[in-house]
């Protein structure tokens, strides 16, 4: 007999069936026993009526079943499995479990139930989330390969930093120093110019940051994206705009129960405002009295101009464009008008940034001028700055961080719950 899901049986008449699970939940009434089985799609009431089938289970047993489908408007779902045979596939070596998996709250810290990763994940609102992660990346790899972009995979293993600094993770290459690479890129640049013209990658990303907190990992999974041929940032900022839409729309098609688990109702994207970052410092101090730090706005800055951008525009994301050249990588392409400030942009989601982009620098002098200017050495990128000498079509790009992105969809409060297996300062285990 074939194994049927749990979420397959609404559409299977009353038959003989043959499921497999664990125990989730065990009530008992004397003469029979309710015995709920879960599966990674659901869960359903199973009724046994043989006190020894029962007499070993324990909560989290895996076990398959095979019992005969009744309709039962009373029972969840109003289907129920009268069960004829149950077998234990799979034993159990526990006292006591180390938090409830069938209860609506769990009864354990974040940290606590981070330790115990492969149990938490049991519970179907944990697992909610990774099924809206999974289609985040479904979606995205969908917008893009529907527009002509062609998907790659480049070294996470880099011999310099594509942005410098003291926040990498060194590497022992063969006796040779190596780094963890911050972001893709070089490469995706160098691919641009390659003849691919526009690439994206979802990879992970690696950031030696000293910060422990809600919103910091020191590894996280990036979405990139890289455009050639470009006209100016507001090409880009308009493709992420685009992706954001076609993205809330898979959701509500994919994503209902998990949504509706959470109580998220998604809006629809209007147009996302864009707003330059001496405007943004300008609104905080007048409107809020918050002092904003040079070039940039801080993490409380974020969510009071969310809140305003909200109540204004009626939007959860504004993009801050016009970044100062001193607070942007020496690959950021110069404004125009201002070459003091650079064609950039961030993308702001419910008070959390969750998005860097901009044009780049195309031209091999600029480049080469622009990296002695941030006071580093031309030949310590020879393989990236040589790969301009021939042709390089003007180009930017952007990266979404993927648990910052599921965290805000969800409302969730920390990032390691958005987050697999988190890294952190303090976590490397499981």
């Amino acid at each position: 007999m074939k194994r049927v899901f749990v979420d397959e049986l609404i559409e299977v008449e009353e038959q003989l069936v043959l499921l497999k699970g664990w125990i989730h939940k065990i009530k008992s009434f004397g003469k029979f026993t309710f015995v709920f089985l879960r599966d990674k799609t659901g869960v359903v009431q199973l009724v046994v009526d043989d006190e020894d089938m029962i007499s070993n289970l324990k909560l989290e047993m895996s076990v398959e079943v095979e019992g005969m489908l009744v309709k039962n408007e009373k029972a969840p779902n109003s289907i129920e499995i009268h069960v004829r045979k149950m077998k234990m596939i799979g034993k159990t070596y526990y006292d006591l479990l180390p938090f409830s998996i069938n209860q609506k709250k769990v009864n354990a810290s974040l940290e606590t139930e981070l330790d115990y990763r492969y149990m938490s994940l049991r519970r179907p609102d944990r697992r909610a989330v990774f099924k809206v992660q999974e289609e985040i990346v479904e979606s995205f790899r969908r917008y893009l390969k529907e527009k002509g972009f062609s998907e790659i995979h480049t070294p996470k293993i880099i011999a310099s930093g594509t942005e410098g600094g003291s926040e990498m993770f060194t590497v022992n290459y063969f006796e040779k120093r190596a780094f963890l690479a911050q972001s893709p890129q070089f490469y995706k640049q160098m691919m641009v110019g390659a003849g691919f013209e526009s690439v994206f990658e979802i990879g992970h990303a690696y950031r030696a940051e000293l910060h422990n907190t809600w919103r910091h990992l020191n590894e996280y999974v990036s979405l990139d994206v890289e455009l050639g041929f470009i006209e100016d940032e507001n090409e880009l900022m308009d493709l992420e705009e685009g992706f954001l839409k076609f993205l809330f729309d898979h959701l509500k098609e994919t994503c209902q129960k998990e949504l509706k688990g959470y109580d998220i109702e998604l809006p629809k994207i209007e147009k996302i405002p864009r707003i330059p970052l001496s405007d943004a410092q300008k609104i905080l101090l007048e409107d809020y009295n918050k002092k904003s730090p040079t070039g940039n706005i801080d993490a409380e800055g974020e969510v009071l101009f969310s809140k305003y951008i909200k109540e204004k525009y009626n939007s959860d994301f504004v993009f801050l464009t016009k970044y100062p050249v001193a607070k942007r990588p020496m690959y950021a392409m110069p404004d125009d008008e201002n070459r003091e400030m650079t064609k950039s942009f961030d993308l702001i989601y419910k008070g959390l940034e969750i998005t860097t982009g901009g044009q780049r620098i195309h031209d091999y002098e600029l480049l080469k001028e622009n990296i002695i200017r941030f006071g580093l050495k031309p030949e310590d990128f020879g393989f990236y700055l040589d790969s301009f000498k021939y042709g390089m079509p003007p180009h930017g790009g952007f990266a979404i961080g993927l648990e910052r992105l599921t965290m805000k969809i969800m409302n969730l409060e920390n990032i390691r719950e958005s987050t697999l297996l988190p890294r952190d300062m303090n976590r490397i285990m499981p």
